[in-house]
């Protein structure tokens, strides 16, 4: 490895051996000139790939950039799923004795600004941060709101606030970029009619202004820098620890066949908004179609391999009632498609990109993520419909800090699902600390009614993706 992608490892808080980048706490084997990284995981091993053909580690996206000390790659580990986890922001605490980069009180902190002491009092401080790798974000209510913020019981006592308001998300992945149909949970990156890079450069630009507090906007040539890497980055399991080889016997998991999927904004989209007329077909995953034919055989692969293309399948064609889902229930489209109260559908009708499995278009929704029932551990602001004089609870407002409309309380946008066995825990909140407990989450919340069996399924195909 080149001495000066050796330096600019070390100065993105990773340390190098014997050809294996340590990032976070976890091990990452980088195959030089072949633009592939290999991680561990619990479940077993995440590749990336750059279609550049190298992974340039002098990119920007490596460099410090702000005056904090911080990177992109602080908050967007390789061997993490290119975002971080507890489990990796542990880490990095111990070995650093809470001085990494990532523990900065401008967003790092469950309160803006606070000033821990002790070692307790650090991990009180940055306990969201350590226990759910979540990030503080600040927001203003929208001028000309439709709603206004009364109250906020804030477990964590940071200065009450009802305009200028905290939430506290996942930071999202920087591979897999090139398929988004909106960039951030709430898409406050996106504008009408913008093309991805467009978005990425400005989000590479607030994020290094924010996170990295830098002084100073990026220059032309580091913003493209940064978005060039991202555009060009793929990531995927590869291999398993139970099903083994994700490219055998005809599948195509990992990167490279990632890398090669077809998009375009509307893509299979289930309500008409496909540019080119195409139907919705609900088979959005086809990666492991040709496991369900294996032979029944007693060996242990086999088995897992055959779990995997049934999970896949039951993603692909279980049906339940969807109700009550802000965004869609009740919504009249562009083109004047009207969704009713409630229909009959499967996982596929809100992740519908083939074999990425995000939303083609930008359709915010409202799965109930930000009840506070849902999210304990999080402050819950009391919002009030300025129109009707309404009040619900919620730990996040979501896309309504951004457009100011009240129908617009708690919904998100649904992520990529490539690499998730990297990346727990899930949802925009941390709310799911495990793939199973993302599976009993939807199963209870449509009621689905999943056998043991179908959930073990249904989890054994997540973990693979």
């Amino acid at each position: 490895m080149p001495e000066r992608s050796r330096a600019a490892l070390a100065l993105a808080s990773c340390a190098v051996a014997a050809g294996a980048v340590l990032l976070g706490g976890h091990v990452t084997a980088l195959e030089d000139d072949s633009g592939v990284m290999t991680a561990e995981n619990t479940s077993g091993q995440m590749r990336s790939l750059s279609t550049r053909g190298v992974f340039d580690l002098d990119n920007p996206f490596f460099q410090d950039l702000g005056t904090n000390g911080r990177r992109c790659v602080t908050c967007h580990q390789p061997a993490e799923g290119w975002t971080i986890t507890p489990e990796g922001v542990r880490a990095r605490f111990e070995l650093s004795d809470g001085a990494d980069p990532i523990f900065r009180n401008n967003d790092g902190s469950n309160c803006e600004g606070a000033v821990p002491v002790t070692r307790v009092e650090q991990e009180h401080a940055y306990s969201l941060l350590l226990e759910r790798g979540l990030i503080r974000i600040g927001l203003d209510v929208p001028a000309g709101a439709e709603f206004a913020i009364d109250s906020v019981a804030d477990p964590y006592a940071c200065a009450p606030a009802t305009n200028d308001v905290s939430f506290y998300r996942r930071p999202l992945p920087t591979a897999n970029v090139s398929f988004l149909s909106a960039v951030m949970w709430d898409g406050r990156e996106s504008q009408a009619g913008s093309a991805i890079r467009q978005d990425l450069a400005h989000q590479a630009n607030t994020a290094t202004r924010g996170h990295a507090a830098s002084t100073r906007d990026l220059s032309a040539e580091e913003v493209n820098g940064i978005v060039d890497f991202e555009i060009h980055l793929f990531a995927a399991q590869a291999h398993d620890n139970v099903a083994g080889n994700l490219q055998t016997h005809g599948a195509r998991g990992g990167p490279r066949a990632l890398s090669r999927q077809p998009f375009f904004i509307g893509i299979n989209d289930p309500v008409g908004l496909n540019p080119t007329g195409a139907p919705f077909d609900p088979s959005v995953f086809t990666l492991f179609d040709p496991w369900a034919d294996l032979h029944d055989g007693r060996d242990v692969i086999t088995a897992a391999r055959r779990a995997v293309a049934r999970g896949q399948a039951l993603f692909n064609a279980r049906t339940f009632i969807i109700s009550a889902v802000a965004g869609l229930n009740r919504e009249t489209f562009a083109n004047g498609v009207t969704v009713p109260p409630s229909f009959t559908g499967t996982c596929t009708v809100c992740h519908d990109a083939p074999n990425v499995g995000n939303h083609s278009v930008k359709a915010p929704l409202d799965i109930g993520l930000s009840d506070p029932k849902v999210a304990r551990y999080l402050p819950v602001y009391t919002v009030r419909s300025l129109m009707t004089g309404e009040t619900i609870g919620t730990t996040d407002l979501g896309r309504a800090m951004i457009t100011g409309k009240w129908l617009d309380v708690g919904k998100f946008k649904g992520p990529v699902l490539r690499g998730l066995a990297a990346r727990a825990p899930y949802f925009h909140n941390g709310a799911a600390a495990t793939l199973e407990d993302a599976v009993d989450f939807y199963n209870t919340r449509f009621a689905i009614g999943l056998t043991a069996r179908e959930k073990a399924d249904l989890v054994a195909f997540l973990r693979t993706l």
